[in-house]
């Protein structure tokens, strides 16, 4: 064994190593995330939620695994079989491969064994760039499991979210660009490491605008409400999965909360400084089991993150599908632009970066009374009962 392992690289048993344990855990805490997700939302509604299987429900996801397993596969007549089969791969793998340029911890540190690294490619420094090339391809698992399924509803639901999702790429990549620009780099690493000198020098204090556009264009693009258009019982039924079930259900399930927490790794890591926090987690933490500290202090930011995104969905009432293109065409594209420019004014002209937070609280200000305006003079010219019904009258 010994004689084998000499032939082979240290740096691929890393690689592999890292891959297994990524995608493992990736899992394994999906299951357990739909758990919190249903016990949060007994929780607001006052109800018990699952407490059937196992002490407090804590079987459940074995339970929902089982029955994923075990389910009858059903294949539509007249369905494309092969691409209705690709479909779900295509959405879950483009998610899961976005995991490879996000580091889940201090990188590069000394007193961590050889074998254990936080980054599966580290020397991609186009991280941000291959992020959005490769989740942008989940469209195509949508597109392709609509129109394979031989029904209406699917092909409807395709077409609706994969124009929301192409309406979201816009914003989202603007919003970025701003970070790009202040760090003059797009290698999510080296973003982070410029974050760690200290609390006021998270990108959030400010890039603000620019962590709302992000964070909003984000969940629309994973189909989180309160942007979950893609399905609707009253006009699509299940959307494009209307005719998925069983595992090939499951895995545009699971595609769904991979993105949740890749979204959640990416705000704590672009905007919140990631693993670095004030006097425990710093460059210059030295003490026995740091690497470890700063991998919880990442975590725990992930966690509040996704635990939000868990709150919203049970919060906020869902959007009309008019007013969810209405809010990225004629809201967030030119906030994302606005910021962009801001901050190419600021760099170009060598002002301080700290100009860049009032300026970014003066865009969305403006913003929303443009808007209130604009409502109030769709509001005052809407015909009256009165004059509607005698339009119809005549």
């Amino acid at each position: 064994m010994d004689a084998i392992l000499e032939y082979i690289p240290k740096e691929l048993i890393t690689t592999l190593v890292t891959i297994a344990v990524v995608v493992g855990v990736t899992l394994g805490v999906i299951s357990y995330l739909i758990l919190l997700e249903r016990k949060l939302s007994a929780w607001m509604q006052d109800r018990r939620g699952p407490n059937r299987v196992g002490p407090m429900g804590i079987f459940q996801p074995l339970a929902d695994g089982a029955k994923f397993l075990l389910k009858e596969e059903v294949t539509p007549a007249g369905a494309d079989k092969v691409l209705f089969y690709a479909a779900p791969g295509i959405g879950f793998m483009t998610t899961m491969l976005a995991f490879s340029v996000v580091p889940f911890g201090p990188v590069g540190v000394e007193g961590i064994p050889w074998f254990v690294r936080f980054l599966i490619a580290p020397d991609v420094n186009i991280g941000i760039v291959f992020i959005f090339a490769i989740t942008s391809l989940s469209v195509y698992g949508v597109i392709l499991g609509g129109w394979a399924s031989n029904n209406k509803y699917s092909a409807l639901g395709s077409l609706r979210a994969s124009a929301q999702v192409i309406s979201y790429e816009i914003p989202l990549g603007m919003s970025i660009l701003g970070i790009a620009l202040l760090g003059s780099t797009l290698d999510i690493n080296t973003l982070l490491m410029q974050q760690t000198g200290s609390f006021w020098d998270w990108y959030f204090w400010t890039q603000p605008l620019a962590c709302l556009i992000f964070f909003t264009s984000a969940l629309a693009e994973a189909n989180r409400l309160p942007f979950d258009l893609s399905e609707c019982e009253q006009e699509l039924v299940g959307g494009f999965h209307t005719e998925y079930s069983s595992m090939k259900f499951a895995l545009f399930f699971l595609g769904e909360y991979a993105h949740v927490i890749l979204t959640s790794f990416l705000t704590s890591i672009l905007f919140f400084g990631g693993w670095h926090f004030p006097w425990i987690a710093t460059p210059e933490s030295a003490y026995t089991g740091a690497w470890v500290v700063k991998i919880g202090v990442l975590l725990f930011k992930v966690g509040m993150v996704i635990v939000f995104i868990m709150l919203l969905r049970w919060t906020i009432p869902r959007f009309r599908f008019d007013q969810l293109m209405n809010l990225s065409w004629k809201a967030l594209i030119p906030l994302s632009l606005a910021n962009m420019v801001a901050v190419m004014t600021v760099l170009q002209f060598g002002w301080d970066r700290w100009w860049l937070t009032p300026i970014s609280l003066g865009l969305f200000a403006v913003a929303g009374l443009i808007s209130v305006a604009m409502k109030r003079a769709e509001i005052r010219h809407r015909p009256s009962a009165a004059e509607l019904a005698h339009q119809f009258a005549t």
